[in-house]
């Protein structure tokens, strides 16, 4: 079976800076894209237009910079200004897309917009002929999509497949669904839509439940062909799909039979550029990206992995940017991870050595939450072998040293 790519479309400078507390000036929303498009997302949606000046001038500037093969996306509500607004901004982009759409769920028509399912699409039509007059390339939401009932959902998208949207987005707005909730909403429709197939079916998830990244998946598997995401998973109230997330686990399962064009090497950095642009600290235990996901202090762990990496690592961290796994020392840790860290200092232990060493670091890092390099070396002093090291001196090595059988 031939790969299905799936187009990665990054909305971090727009859903992810909608996060209280994070504010992107347009210096930093244009290093930010430059490094979205280095890393290879199909699409960056680049702001919301119509919401200040500041952010019309960011979706302005995005597009001086970016280069011609990168979609452009500005975001507008189903209003003839804000479209109008977005197209203004996007002028100087190589291949712009609006982003329009309209509430479908029935908390949305009625107590948002207090009005009636066939007026709701009657908005959505309009929407979308108005914006085919300034871009080809309309993509259409169905806000809180993943509470719209099935039949009205495929109505919707109907009708706007009719009128020249070529993407229709299916948001979870509210992180509501269960994954196979979720991939039946997006079959059904690649089933029960005419002209489905002339358009790309896109998945919106947020974090809710904490099953944004579950729910993209199953989308895709079920015939999305796009995902929007962004980076660290930051978003509105719990986040956004992780690109990181979704992207390796396609990377990792090849039977999937899919494949995006991320260089997933640079998904480290690229990490630690939104986390520092927008002052959001990622979570030490977040997937992919956090301190700790490649790093071990479980001693049958650390055993594990300095035998085998594959032991307790699915992902090769080279392959997001990670140089290597760290053994961090700790009371949970091991002999193999204490003479494992003794070594990268130069210290090379025997078992006797070892065994006296290991006792005291024990004492120490009940202690401590963690034992560094400093104190490791003040642990060897304390167990009184300083005395029996011996120089070693090869070609490349001139501070090594080895503690001899005591």
């Amino acid at each position: 079976m031939e790969n299905k790519k799936i187009q990665i479309f990054d909305t971090t400078l727009r859903d992810g800076e909608q996060v209280p507390g994070c504010k992107l000036n347009t210096k930093e929303k244009i290093i930010i894209s430059k490094k979205l498009e280095d890393l290879g997302v199909d699409i960056i949606e680049a702001g919301f237009p119509t919401s200040s000046p500041g952010d019309y001038k960011s979706v302005q500037e995005i597009c001086k910079s970016v280069s011609k093969t990168t979609i452009v996306c500005a975001l507008s509500r189903a209003v003839e200004k804000d479209i109008e607004i977005a197209a203004q901004a996007l002028q100087y982009a190589n291949r712009p897309r609006i982003h329009t759409g309209i509430g479908t769920s029935n908390y949305h028509i009625l107590y948002k917009f207090n009005s009636t399912p066939h007026k709701i699409i009657e908005r959505a039509i309009h929407a979308v002929k108005y914006a085919k007059k300034f871009v080809e390339d309309v993509e259409f939401y169905a806000e809180d999509a993943g509470r719209t009932e099935n039949e009205f959902l495929a109505k919707i998208c109907e009708n706007v497949i009719k009128y020249g949207a070529t993407v229709i987005n299916i948001p979870d707005t509210t992180g509501y669904c269960l994954p196979k909730e979720y991939g039946e909403k997006i079959r059904f429709l690649k089933e029960n839509v005419k002209g489905i197939h002339k358009i790309i079916l896109s998945t919106h998830c947020h974090n809710d439940l904490g099953l944004a990244t579950a729910n993209s998946l199953s989308g895709i598997i079920n015939g999305a062909q796009q995902v929007e995401c962004t980076i660290n998973g930051i978003g509105e109230r719990a986040g956004n799909t992780s690109l990181e997330e979704i992207v390796m686990i396609i990377k990792q399962n090849s039977h999937l039979n899919l494949f995006t064009k991320i260089n997933t090497k640079l998904i480290s950095s690229t990490s630690y550029l939104v986390s520092k642009c927008t002052g959001m600290n990622v979570q030490a235990n977040k997937a992919i990206v956090g301190i700790n996901a490649f790093s071990h202090s479980s001693g049958i762990h650390q055993d594990g992995v300095l035998k085998k990496r594959e032991t307790y690592e699915s992902i090769n961290p080279e392959d997001v940017g990670i140089n290597k796994s760290s053994i961090i020392l700790t009371a949970r840790s091991g002999r193999s991870a204490l003479s494992y860290r003794y070594k990268k200092l130069g210290y090379f232990l025997n078992k006797n050595s070892l065994d006296l060493v290991y006792s005291i670091f024990l004492e120490y890092a009940d202690r401590k939450k963690e034992i560094t390099d400093i104190e490791l070396k003040i642990i060897l002093k304390k167990a009184n072998i300083n005395n029996n090291f011996l120089h070693k001196t090869n070609n490349n090595t001139t501070n090594n040293r080895r503690i001899n059988v005591v």
